[in-house]
């Protein structure tokens, strides 16, 4: 495994982070009971993962409490978050939430706890009327860091973000990036580098790289709608070149090592049921940077996009959102 500092917190992470989510990510909902959950988060952590990442809607906590149970408390770092609606919360919400995550987690402390998935009309109620509670718990060491996540398939644009990086009390983000969503790479990772911001980087895999049939649909509307040249369907599959030229053993080998080795991006996350796939995804994270010739294609072909491959786990959406004029 490789580890790197998370921004300015101090904390020391490793480059593959495990994305304890609910449904698909970690086989709740499709008949895995809770100790084959708690198996694959051990199987992460023996293999070098010390970034774990869950929230109250995940409804993961508890699995990742249990597993976590085994090891040293400061061998892990661990994050969380919920999702709190503008004009209804308070402060006190904010304290009572993060009690019950703690609890939940079996933990006197969290590492680092996000508002989850926040719109852009609602950042400024985040900010100034429930953020000063999550700095009051830091005070109290229930949280160590603060954190907020931004909501991809809703802000594709990163609105929410653009503004959240330049302020306090900001310390880690989640934010969507990928080979075909790269709008980071221009609008935020300049400022959370500059500004010592951790960055935690989501959707880097879903299914437009892994379902074949789904890619070539996609690529094929956003043919229609003008967003990107007919010759990209002129070889069949879109991305097949990745292979093809021997890039990467596959696709979804590309698009984590693509990530993984953008400037700016801390921790790559990744999820999956079962434990046999734990290992591929982090040997795919920890595989070489591609060849330059073809990161320079995928940034000709696909850095203008915009809100591509930002669907949620789960059966495949076609829906694509039209670029502003």
């Amino acid at each position: 495994m490789e580890y790197r500092p998370l921004g300015k917190t101090g904390l020391t992470v490793s480059v593959a982070g495990l994305g304890c989510g609910g449904n698909s990510r970690l086989g709740l909902g499709r008949g895995a009971s809770f100790d084959d959950c708690v198996a694959v988060v051990r199987t992460a952590v023996d293999l070098g993962v010390n970034f774990l990442d869950t929230a109250e809607a995940y409804g993961t906590e508890e699995i990742v409490g249990a597993a976590t149970r085994s090891y040293a408390r400061d061998r892990l770092v661990i994050s969380t978050k919920a999702i709190f609606k503008a004009g209804d919360d308070t402060g006190e919400t904010v304290a009572r939430r993060v009690d019950a995550a703690l609890q939940r987690l079996g933990l006197d402390y969290v590492d680092i706890f996000h508002f989850h998935a926040v719109n852009p009309v609602a950042y400024e109620y985040h900010r100034d009327v429930l953020a000063p509670a999550l700095e009051r718990l830091k005070q109290q060491g229930k949280v160590r860091h603060i954190g907020i996540t931004e909501t991809g398939p809703n802000d594709p644009d990163q609105k929410m973000l653009t503004r959240a990086i330049q302020e306090a009390p900001w310390e880690v983000t989640m934010l969507a990036y990928s080979l075909v969503n790269q709008g980071a790479r221009h609008r935020i990772f300049p400022v959370t580098q500059s500004r010592g911001i951790g960055t935690l980087l989501m959707f880097v895999v879903r299914n437009i790289f892994s379902n074949a049939a789904y890619r070539r649909d996609v690529f094929a509307k956003l043919v229609e709608q003008g967003r990107l040249d007919a010759s990209i369907l002129s070889d069949g599959d879109p991305l097949g070149f990745l292979v093809a030229e021997g890039a990467a053993e596959s696709i979804t080998d590309a698009a984590y090592r693509y990530a993984r080795h953008e400037q700016g991006a801390d921790v790559i996350l990744f999820g999956t049921g079962d434990k046999a796939h734990v290992g591929e995804n982090i040997a795919s994270i920890l595989r070489p940077s591609l060849p330059p010739p073809i990161i320079e294609r995928l940034h000709a072909s696909f850095g203008r996009l915009s809100g591509v491959g930002l669907d949620r786990p789960g059966p495949v959406q076609t829906t694509i959102k039209k670029e502003e004029s």
